[in-house]
């Protein structure tokens, strides 16, 4: 748990860490490989974006779907790190990382159940599971976290500088990233004031 402090940089890219991260778990991943309905990746349409320092916050819609993303483009230039709401359930946001592939997935499915840790700053390390999902026509790979206390995250990421993943690979040494935290107060803040008023 130590180790997540001290990771602040990466020397390659997360494309290129995740290349490693996919190979050391294909053996196990079989046992939790789940197909999920086969359907092209949606495009959504991106509307009132907003820069707030390293973050920035926007809406995306298709039809009557409605979608509120503060997000953290800055720390890496083939990966990012948001939170999202949708309209009528704001109190139920979710944490979700993205990192762009070299070409589009040709389908939907779960890769990996990945054990995580999650740490601000300072604060204690939150040991979790992130699920790994392609999803297809897309280029992105995609982690999901499972999170019991998402409310008091968000509060921490508010107040914070970092924010560290670390994720593990077996044998070898935790994959870890590190994106900012500065802007995310202005960000996650605009976000749910947009997801609030949209049911209004």
């Amino acid at each position: 748990m130590a180790l997540i402090m001290s990771a602040t940089h990466f020397r390659r890219s997360p494309s290129q860490y995740l290349c490693t991260l996919t190979f050391t778990v294909v053996a196990i991943a079989t046992m939790w490989m789940v197909a999920t309905p086969v359907a092209n990746a949606t495009t959504f349409n991106t509307d009132d974006v907003a820069t707030h320092d390293h973050w920035q916050s926007m809406t995306l819609s298709l039809g009557g779907e409605r979608h509120y993303r503060a997000v953290e483009t800055h720390s890496y230039s083939d990966a990012t790190l948001s939170l999202n709401a949708t309209s009528g359930v704001c109190d139920l946001p979710w944490l979700e990382m993205r990192v762009t592939l070299e070409q589009q997935q040709g389908e939907s499915r779960t890769v990996n159940l990945v054990p995580t840790r999650l740490r601000i700053d300072e604060r204690p390390v939150i040991d979790t599971m992130a699920e790994f999902i392609t999803e297809r026509g897309d280029d992105g790979f995609y982690a999901h976290f499972y999170l019991s206390d998402l409310a008091s995250l968000m509060a921490d990421m508010r107040q914070g500088e970092q924010l560290f993943l670390g994720f593990d690979q077996d044998e070898r040494e935790p994959w870890y990233m590190t994106f900012s935290l500065k802007g995310a107060d202005a960000a996650i803040n605009r976000m749910l004031t947009q997801c609030e008023g949209s049911g209004t």
